[in-house]
């Protein structure tokens, strides 16, 4: 037998008046029918109906004493919806599932896509996010890389992203993350978010549209403007106002091409000031290295940089 017909014949069951009948052994899931009708929520959620003005006393009497009918038509999971009871714990009424979605791009890869809700993400090479939605909320955890964010707008489910220990809630906006090794960076172009930590606590701020901030070390960076006409890394643009050579290196990395091996901790943490074109390392590189003293070596497949004093090794020409 199903579990729709189980239910049915218990039903019926918990709906007889004649006790010879009722005396005899119960059907299967009778007991879950009998819960159903013998649980105060049913009557409660009627009267909360009722006191806001859609139903009436009358009604409501009606409807109490056509519920044990309404069991054996279906009618009282349509009552059950329509009044918002969805806590029984009688296994009759189970909540909708999550939906789970993981999306990752390789190196020298973009990709654009349509969330469940509306909402479009376009991510850069070499990034990895995992979605996940239900009834209340909209969450994202950026594992890592950077993305782009057009969130669909739904005040009764705001949206979160999560990038390492920063966390970013919207209702409806357009912005940027990018996740480094060193922080998690924020722009945003529509909108306005809150941006801080994981537990969404005190040390976060309001960021609107036009100004951009980063996370680091449990601290908000205060909001600074910029130019959101501009290009950016979807254009494969990069402003590295805030920003040290080892995050160009990453940002390089997943544009794909030659693999550039983390530098040296002494020019990992090298400070870096402009405006730059990443369509091509090895000629953005070779240029910094001679406003910052490196310099930059092929090694087979790879570059490598090399700090000033180090070595000998200079630019090959394969």
């Amino acid at each position: 037998m199903t579990r729709r017909a189980a239910l049915r014949e218990a039903a019926h069951w918990a709906m007889r008046e004649d006790e010879a009948v009722l005396a005899e052994r119960p059907p299967q899931a009778a007991g879950d029918i009998q819960a159903v009708l013998d649980d105060p929520a049913l009557g409660e959620a009627l009267h909360a109906v009722a006191a806001i003005g859609r139903l009436s006393d009358d009604e409501v009497r009606a409807m109490r004493d056509r519920r044990r009918r309404a069991l054996g038509t279906g009618v009282a999971a349509v009552l059950v919806g329509a009044v918002g009871i969805g806590t029984w714990q009688s296994g009759l009424f189970e909540p909708a599932m999550p939906t789970v979605q993981h999306i990752e791009t390789k190196r020298g890869e973009q990709r654009t896509v349509e969330l469940a809700d509306g909402s479009k993400v376009q991510l850069d090479g070499a990034t990895s996010i995992d979605v996940t939605m239900d009834g209340r909320s909209r969450s994202v955890a950026l594992q890592r890389g950077e993305a782009y964010f057009d969130i669909a707008h739904e005040e009764q489910r705001p949206f979160t992203v999560r990038a390492g220990a920063a966390t970013t809630r919207v209702l409806g906006t357009a912005f940027s993350i990018d996740l480094s090794q060193r922080s998690v960076k924020l722009a945003v172009y529509r909108g306005k978010v809150r941006f801080g930590g994981a537990d969404g606590g005190k040390d976060g701020v309001v960021v609107p549209a036009g100004w951009r901030s980063s996370y680091s070390g449990g601290t908000v960076v205060p909001p600074v403007r910029f130019d959101t006409r501009q290009q950016d890394w979807r254009q494969a643009w990069v402003d590295t106002d805030d920003m040290v050579l080892g995050e160009l290196v990453e940002a390089l990395n997943r544009r794909g091409g030659r693999l550039i091996a983390p530098p040296p901790p002494s020019l990992a943490r090298l400070p870096l000031s402009g405006r730059f074109k990443l369509d091509d390392a090895e000629e953005l590189l070779g240029a910094m290295g001679e406003v910052y003293g490196f310099r930059v070596a092929r090694e087979r497949d790879r570059l490598r940089l090399i700090a000033g004093g180090e070595g000998d090794a200079k630019p090959s020409s394969e």
